[in-house]
Parts: structure tokens; C-alpha cells; sequence
């Protein structure tokens, strides 16, 4: 249950089906860890501007996203000011909501104070790792937020990030490879 075989002849799960971009996230990107600080930052950006949207939407504007926010490099989004923000309003090319904006400039605002007192938001996110990976059967399994998420989102709030709850702490948790929640049976489980 909760997997899909795809006309390649592969097992994956079911979320991960269909669409293209679906399939291409699913197989190269979803679980697989991600060490670099850049790219983790624009991961956490873009997990919390999916809350209330489908994750396609947000794959379909992620280049819209990136180049709206500079390649999401922290030391640019932490200097926007209201120019920045009345041009990010105005992009058609990602999801215009003022307080998902605001919370990407403050985070990265929040990054940069990390990086001045020696803090990596890589070394922070996979401090969570749980000690032992689980092996799950089934889509019902996968949970929304876990202990080590709801530390994860505390600690983040303590360092001045904003809109990072334990479920968006868990869904970068997932997406990032701190935890491997393909299920058992998918080709990419374990990989």
C-alpha cells in the first residue's frame, strides 16, 4: 500500500507519481541528504510557503522562487527592504502572501546572525537526525511532526526564524534526508 509502479517499471510512493516534476523530485531530491547551506536555506523557505498548498505548486514555481529571491542566498534576502517586498508581491513567478515574504527575510536575517556566531543551519537541521532510521509500509505511517521536529522548530524560533512549526520542521526534515521516509518497497529507500 502507498506504492505506484511507473512506467519504468520501478516501485515508488504513490505521492511521487505522475506528474513529471513529481516523479524527478521523488527519485533525485525527497530524503536524500542536503549539505549545503545555500540550498537547505531555500529548501526551508520553500517547504514553508507549500503550508496550505500542494507541493506541486510550489515544484512548479520553485524557479520562479529562486530567481525572485536571489538563489535564496541569505546575505541578499537579509538586506530586502520594502522595495524588495513590494517587488515580491508583484511576482506572478511564486506565492505572493506578505506573511510567508516577511518570514523568508527574517529568516534569513536570522541565518546570517547564526553564520556570525559560528552556527551552520546544516549542522543545526541534522542535529535532529533520530538515532535510528525507520523502515515505514505505508503513506498512514508517515507522520506529520515528531519529537525531534518539534525540538527542531523550537530551536529555530529561539534563533529568530519565523513560520518554522514542527510540521514544516518535519517536512524539511523529510525533504532535506535527515530522515528517509520512502517507504519500504520504493527503489529510492535507503539509497
Amino acid at each position: 500500500p502507498g506504492l505506484v509502479v511507473g512506467d519504468d517499471g520501478r516501485a515508488r510512493c504513490s505521492w511521487g507519481s505522475g506528474d513529471p516534476l513529481y516523479v524527478a523530485y521523488h527519485d533525485d531530491e525527497w530524503g536524500r541528504p542536503l549539505r549545503d547551506e545555500q540550498a537547505l536555506f531555500g529548501l526551508l523557505c520553500l517547504e514553508f510557503f507549500q503550508s496550505g498548498l500542494s507541493w506541486l505548486t510550489i515544484l512548479r514555481k520553485r524557479p520562479g522562487f529562486a530567481a525572485a529571491f536571489d538563489g535564496f542566498a541569505p546575505e541578499v534576502v537579509a538586506r530586502y527592504g520594502d522595495d524588495e517586498v513590494a517587488r515580491l508581491m508583484d511576482d506572478a513567478g511564486i506565492v505572493r502572501n506578505r506573511q510567508k515574504i516577511d518570514a523568508a527575510i527574517a529568516n534569513a536575517r536570522a541565518l546570517v546572525s547564526m553564520h556570525e556566531q559560528g552556527e551552520t543551519l546544516v549542522d543545526l537541521v541534522f542535529s535532529f537526525a533520530p538515532g535510528e532510521q525507520r523502515r515505514l509500509g505505508s503513506l498512514a505511517e508517515v507522520p506529520a511532526k515528531t519529537p525531534e521536529s518539534t525540538a527542531m522548530a523550537k530551536a529555530l524560533k529561539a534563533r529568530g526564524f519565523r513560520f518554522v512549526g514542527p510540521v514544516v520542521a518535519y517536512a524539511l526534515m523529510q525533504s532535506a534526508g535527515v530522515v528517509d521516509d520512502h517507504l519500504d518497497g520504493c527503489w529510492v529507500a535507503g539509497a
